[in-house]
């Protein structure tokens, strides 16, 4: 059983409706149909597991099919990382298919338009032919070219196709209808002249097809059954109607559904946007860990489990809705909870050292060992050996020269709990010439071994700390928010307007137990008392903060507000 099994929604409803009338003789098959133009981002998730989910529910096949239609954007790049993600996500195309696979049938098709009067060569640039498409309640004009003969149509055609004309000379329009009131059907353009080298098809092709020409008719040249597209296609679907309907189509005639697309708080899917972002250097990379891209995410670290459990629990509707970018946080959160390790790091060492602390007979500090569980409330991940001596690093903001009002953690004269170790009681401290605290002295219960009081004692303050020592240095990345509004570019109309300029802080000096130090790149850990941090695939040592233990992120907009 999956976690997809007997899930509902419109858009399975109608597979069912169509398996139980018989419609495509009991098959079901999808694709998913991205551009490579750019990579995947968090919205391209919801469609995957929608286009491959409704598949795999119903024992059909999904098939990826690169819409490489536009060979001045597209590269063989973008086309290697959208199948990695698809296949991290946890989906396997059933083929891995290309729209230039069937450029030779679009050819013969849009031949066969032409031939029955369904379509013309036009003369016009693309700012003419916007001219008179016209717009809402206000009718269109008939292009001059629209009358041309039926063989004059031929012979141009066959000449774009053979590269005897410029870029924007002509194109080739469908004749539908200049008035109708969807606009999608005022002669569409169908094909468009780009002398450009095209990553599959080398400089084979001159002519490309228009999304719109070449998206059904690959629907139907592979036979889908649920073409499955995102709401903005809405009132394209009577056109990828129209097409298929005038065409000596190889199988039953593929259904064109709309769901709404996922969209977040705090975050922008647009491929241009993002793309600036990447060529001014805003962010590092396509994957940078602020990104909203799925390299992006899974570098930062965040589960593919709970990508796809955050998709299928916010359902598929047919209304637009922006989710809280807190809620997938709260999916990660619990995925990460259950299956990662805990370990112990100091992002903003402060050195302790304890007074008093024994030595061997060479006067070297003792140092012992505490027995650990990697995650208390998974037993079967064992335990480790944590050493732990007389000199520590805790974090700076876990010791107050002068204590504000409710802070519990370690002051002078105050007791604390060092995770899992001693009980310890800070005495005097050491400063620089700045008056900045370098060095917490403290004495400490040896009858306190475990962090437990053999009278019983209450402390209210437990800290997590590393030992000096042995401490392995590394670089943790924290991440906020890429952008400061819920809903980028709200007030302005730009969204990069929003852009916020401190998304990241790098901290170079944190230190880590030394178990820290065997984490495979890729691999979340729980750092106690401060979050999920994932190793980087690339640069040793490097941390990037996946998400909080709770919803700080919450919890400062409740201050602020």
């Amino acid at each position: 059983m999956t976690e997809l099994d007997a899930y509902s929604d419109f858009i399975r409803d109608r597979v069912r409706k169509d398996l139980e009338e018989g419609t495509y003789s009991g098959r079901v098959q999808t694709r998913f149909p991205p551009e490579p133009n750019g990579y995947l981002h968090i919205g391209h998730a919801k469609a995957i597991t929608v286009d491959f989910g409704t598949a795999e529910q119903f024992g059909g096949i999904c098939n990826l099919r690169l819409d490489d239609t536009n060979p001045d954007t597209e590269e063989t790049e973008y086309f290697t990382s959208i199948l990695a993600d698809i296949e991290w996500l946890g989906f396997h195309p059933a083929a891995v298919l290309h729209a230039s696979d069937y450029f030779g049938q679009l050819y013969e098709w849009a031949v066969h338009l032409i031939s029955q009067g369904l379509a013309y060569v036009d003369d016009s640039d693309t700012e003419t032919i916007s001219t008179q498409r016209g717009g809402f309640g206000k009718p269109g004009i008939d292009s001059p070219f629209r009358s041309r003969p039926i063989e004059e149509n031929l012979d141009l055609f066959a000449r774009m196709r053979a590269g005897e004309f410029p870029d924007g000379a002509k194109v080739l329009r469908a004749k539908i209808d200049m008035n109708h009131e969807n606009m999608a059907l005022r002669d569409p353009v169908m094909y468009r002249i780009r002398h450009s080298h095209h990553f599959r098809t080398g400089d084979q092709w001159c002519i490309y097809p228009t999304y719109d020409w070449a998206h059904g008719q690959s629907d139907a040249i592979e036979k889908v059954t649920h073409s499955i597209c995102t709401l903005e296609f809405d009132t394209h679907r009577p056109l990828y109607d129209w097409y298929l309907s005038k065409l000596p189509l190889p199988a039953e005639k593929p259904q064109q559904i709309e769901f709404a697309r996922l969209e977040l708080t705090h975050t922008v899917t647009s491929k241009r946007r993002l793309a600036k972002l990447v060529a001014e250097g805003t962010v590092d990379g396509w994957d940078d860990p602020r990104m909203p891209t799925l390299g992006g995410l899974r570098r930062r670290g965040y589960p593919a489990k709970a990508l796809r459990d955050f998709c299928i629990e916010i359902g598929t509707t047919r209304t637009n809705s922006r989710q809280n970018i807190e809620a997938l946080e709260s999916y990660v959160r619990r995925e990460l909870n259950a299956n990662a390790p805990r370990r112990m790091a100091v992002l903003r060492p402060l050195r302790l050292v304890i007074d008093g602390w024994p030595t061997d007979a060479d006067g070297s500090p003792v140092v012992e060992y505490f027995e650990v569980a990697n995650s208390p409330d998974n037993p079967e991940s064992g335990t480790r050996q944590v050493a732990f001596t007389g000199e520590l690093f805790i974090e700076a903001e876990d010791f107050a020269e002068v204590p504000p009002p409710k802070f519990f953690r370690l002051s002078i004269g105050r007791e604390v709990r060092l995770r899992g170790a001693y009980l310890v009681t800070a005495t005097s401290l050491e400063t620089d010439a700045a008056s900045n605290v370098t060095v917490v002295h403290a004495s400490y219960d040896p009858e306190s071994r475990g962090g437990d009081a053999p009278d019983g004692r209450k402390v209210k303050s437990t800290m997590h700390w590393v030992s000096a020592p042995h401490a392995i240095d590394i670089t943790v990345a924290l991440y906020d928010r890429l952008f400061t509004t819920p809903i980028p570019g709200e007030a302005t109309g730009e969204p990069l307007d929003d852009l916020n300029r401190n998304s990241r802080e790098l901290l170079a000096g944190s230190k880590a137990e030394s178990a820290l130090a065997g984490t495979a790149p890729g691999e979340v850990v729980q750092f106690e008392r401060l979050g999920y941090f994932a190793a980087d695939g690339e640069t040793p040592a490097l941390f990037h903060r996946t998400v909080g233990l709770r919803d700080e992120w919450a919890a400062i907009q409740r201050r602020l507000g």
